[in-house]
């Protein structure tokens, strides 16, 4: 199992977290993507995505096929939505909305066994994402897979010590939009970015991870520079919607920005 942990080995490694965001139920798409390489995981966004838990099982066995880690994020922290991504073969789980060490506990209860959880016992098909058989599964389950949480409400922010200190928790992952609306302030302003900092240095005071989603490269690069240790670059939808508007700014001989948006 340990052995195909792309993103947790990465991560021991002192290696960067590297992965994009994929909301289309779609393998051939994702096997496409990754098969260029760069990439050590892959968010299975059911939250916003056009993803449900009945896509889990073929997206997660094959991004894991494709040499990166799959990571799914249910709609809601909800411990039947934690068993049934586990149960479909994720090597980890980013559950949003995470406001309070008490929501901590939970999740982390959620995505182990008991003694140490409360996790359903079923993994018939978790094995398979992971190259190994059902009964090595449960016994490297609870020390390999990765428990994320999102910050990204000032009740979270305000919280975050106590949060990143929780037993179990391994990534703090900041989501930066909702964080702005949250905290009705400017995204990218001096109270957005102080936010993010404080987030930043509690992960890493804490020996946690420290993760951000990012909608480009660029902002990759400048969060990857500030210190964090694990990005997404882009989103799925994100690209294919740019790539389009490339190649009929180009048709027109005009600027991008002066027809579709871009996203």
């Amino acid at each position: 199992m340990k052995n195909a942990l792309q993103l947790k080995n990465a991560l021991e490694a002192k290696q960067k977290g590297v992965g994009f965001w994929l909301t289309f139920p779609s393998a051939p798409l994702v096997k496409t993507v990754l098969n260029g390489g760069g990439f050590n995981w892959v968010l299975v966004d059911a939250e916003h995505g056009q993803i449900s838990d009945g896509d889990y099982y073929n997206l997660v066995t094959a991004i894991a096929a494709s040499g990166a880690s799959p990571i799914i994020r249910p709609p809601n922290a909800e411990e039947w939505m934690i068993k049934r991504a586990l149960d479909a073969g994720a090597h980890g789980i980013m559950t949003p909305m995470c406001h309070t060490a008490a929501d901590a506990k939970k999740i982390v209860a959620w995505n182990k066994y008991p003694p140490k959880g409360t996790r359903g016992f079923g993994p018939m098909f978790s094995s398979h994402a992971f190259g190994i058989t059902e009964p090595e599964y449960p016994g490297a389950a609870d020390d390999n897979l990765l428990v994320i949480v999102q910050i990204e409400s000032r009740q979270g922010v305000e919280n975050v010590e106590e949060i990143a200190a929780v037993d179990g928790i391994d990534v703090l992952f900041i989501g930066p939009y909702d964080l702005s609306k949250f905290m009705n302030v400017e995204f990218g302003g001096k109270e957005h970015e102080d936010a993010i900092a404080k987030v930043l240095a509690a992960a890493h005071s804490a020996g946690k991870t420290a993760a951000i989603f990012c909608s480009s490269g660029a902002q990759a690069k400048k969060r990857l520079d500030q210190g964090f240790d694990m990005v997404s670059i882009a989103t799925d939808v994100g690209c294919i919607a740019a790539e389009f508007e490339r190649q009929l700014a180009d048709t027109h001989g005009v600027e991008m920005g002066k027809g579709r948006k871009v996203y």
